[in-house]
């Protein structure tokens, strides 16, 4: 069972928390560093340092006695990866991999490529050169590297102003007549053997930009299910390199798949595979890592996952609604450790499960209602976010 291995984590945070958690059940090492001193990871893993993800040098040193490296955050730097795999070391991500994730130019570039339906969109050197593609406005502009959680992106029309945040290179992509999006999980092994999650349907909070809960299956047509999943398959496929993959998509009210983007890590689209799984993503990682056989990925029952984002200001951490969250006969709270909230910052996830839609839905309700991470001494009225 490899016992004794190291598994070197670059990032600190919740992802890295959630993959130590499952890691902890098996004679393995897992470290973490990150340039956060209070990550969410410094608590759990075997050693933890402070340290920046885009610094080459310390990065080498950090996973020099290493056997395994991998990621929770696309941003870091892919020439220390490329060192440690030259040097024998087992990297997940490929770099290869990651240089094109990182970019979201190469990326859109890499899925036109290889045939993957995706939104129109062109490459721009600046943002302001937007006006000079009519044609694939309204749209949204992504800076091309740099950007996660909702920032990077805005929404552009004809007339919109662009900030001088989008100095730089760019992406300008058409927008999607969107009827629903949708996210699957892809995990491949060392010889191209690949299992997916089922497509899971988010729904966005638009204050912050962020998936204000997801549910999974997806409410769609039996048919669309297995075409998303197929398409994310080709997506994996295409990489050719063993991993983890987040492919998020369009459904378009045509009844088009588009790819919207792929993250090459444990994703917030997966949270809810820890208690409604066999094998959730953070073990199925865990496998590709090791070269152990790919889990079972068959959902147990109807599943939401609801984040919990900080609100009414910044201070420690307190966690409201609580005992009304744990009424339901299926739910599973998750505070992510981080020692500050701030408004819009994750916090943390509230996963339930019941037997159908309906069941979810009813449980999806009282945990918006109830739950709330807030800072220290707040008080907040429990009314229904929407």
């Amino acid at each position: 069972m490899n016992v004794g291995r190291t598994i070197a984590l670059l990032g600190g945070g919740q992802l890295g928390r959630m993959f130590i958690e499952n890691a902890l059940r098996y004679p393995l090492q897992v470290n973490a560093i990150d340039p956060d001193p209070n990550a969410p990871c410094a608590a759990l893993a075997h050693r933890f340092e402070v340290g920046r993800l885009d610094d080459m040098t310390a990065i080498l040193a950090y996973a020099q006695d290493a056997d395994v490296v991998g990621i929770e955050i696309e941003h870091v730097a892919v020439e220390a990866l490329e060192k440690l795999k030259a040097h024998g070391k087992r990297v997940i991500p490929d770099p290869g991999v990651l240089r094109i994730i990182q970019d979201k130019g190469l990326q859109k570039q890499f899925y036109l490529d290889h045939d993957i339906p995706t939104a129109p969109f062109v490459l721009l050197e600046r943002g302001a050169q937007a006006k000079d593609h009519p044609t694939l406005l309204p749209g949204f502009l992504k800076s091309r590297t740099g950007g996660y959680d909702g920032k990077g992106v805005m929404s552009i029309g004809m007339e919109t102003e662009i900030p001088e945040a989008f100095a730089g290179p760019c992406v300008l992509e058409q927008r999607a007549d969107v009827h629903v999006e949708l996210a699957v999980i892809v995990v491949r092994d060392d010889r191209g053997r690949a299992v997916s999650y089922d497509a899971v349907e988010m729904v966005f909070d638009p204050r912050f930009n962020l998936v204000d809960h997801l549910r999974a299956p997806a409410r769609c047509a039996d048919a669309i299910l297995a075409k998303a999943r197929e398409l994310a398959l080709r997506v994996a496929e295409a990489f050719n390199e063993p991993g983890l993959y987040a492919v998020e998509m369009f459904l378009t009210r045509s009844g088009e798949l588009l790819v919207n983007e792929t993250a090459p890590r444990a994703h917030n689209s997966g949270h809810h595979t820890i208690e409604a799984c066999h094998s959730s993503q953070f073990d199925q990682l865990l496998r590709v890592y090791m070269g152990w056989p790919l889990g079972n990925t068959t959902l147990r029952d109807h599943a939401a996952m609801i984040n919990l984002v900080g609100e009414g200001g910044t201070g420690l951490p307190q966690l409201m609604g609580n005992h009304e969250v744990l009424d339901l006969s299926a739910a599973f709270p998750h505070l992510y450790g981080k020692v500050e909230t701030r408004t819009g910052r994750k916090m943390g996830h509230v996963t339930v499960l019941a037997p159908d839609h309906a069941g979810l839905d009813a449980a999806i309700a009282r945990v918006k209602e109830y739950c709330r991470v807030v800072p220290s001494g707040a008080t907040i009225t429990n009314t229904n976010r929407t």
